[in-house]
């Protein structure tokens, strides 16, 4: 009785089999990858993996996005002087470098600029007046600026000084 041929005895047909079915593994997770980054297909939670902020393409602004950015169009920058603030005998730092930048309207600029004396006294005296572990502590960084915004803002006006940007807050 003639022996049948099986996969068993013929090592050579196993290991083809094996390769065959990685390579359509390969190709079909590749075929996923390219539709799904492509944009052909969206991932579950919304938007494609290749977005199309990404490529360069975005939606139309809406009105409150062109305002804004207009805002910014009108903007200036000034820079004001650095400080050095000695932190006192508890804290784990003996001082902290600051140094910002105010941004306000570009016809409120002079304006700015001659109260900038009294910008950074007022600076200073809140800077010294906080508690030390206040400013050690990273969590607070941005409550410490909407605190030294709004100090701004009242000696030079809302209308003039839109925002405070920390440019140098360092410890040592």
């Amino acid at each position: 009785m003639p022996k049948e041929d099986t996969q068993e005895d013929q090592p050579g047909k196993k290991g083809k089999g094996m390769l065959v079915a990685l390579l359509a593994a390969v190709l079909l997770g590749a075929g996923g990858f390219h539709v799904t980054y492509s944009g052909l297909v969206t991932l579950p939670g919304g938007g494609a993996a290749g977005d199309h902020a990404a490529q360069g393409i975005h939606a139309p602004d809406t009105a409150q996005e062109k305002e804004a950015r207009a805002a910014h169009l009108n903007s200036e920058f000034i820079k004001l002087s650095p400080m050095v603030i000695s932190l006192g005998n508890s804290a784990r730092s003996s001082y902290l470098r600051f140094r910002a930048t105010l941004e306000v309207d570009k016809d409120k600029a002079e304006m700015a600029r001659v109260l900038i004396p009294r910008v950074l006294d007022v600076l200073n005296e809140y800077l010294r007046a906080i508690d030390p572990a206040d400013i050690e502590n990273p969590a607070m960084m941005s409550s410490l600026r909407a605190q030294m915004l709004r100090r701004v803002q009242l000696v030079a006006g809302r209308a003039t000084v839109k925002d405070l940007l920390i440019v140098e807050f360092v410890l040592s």
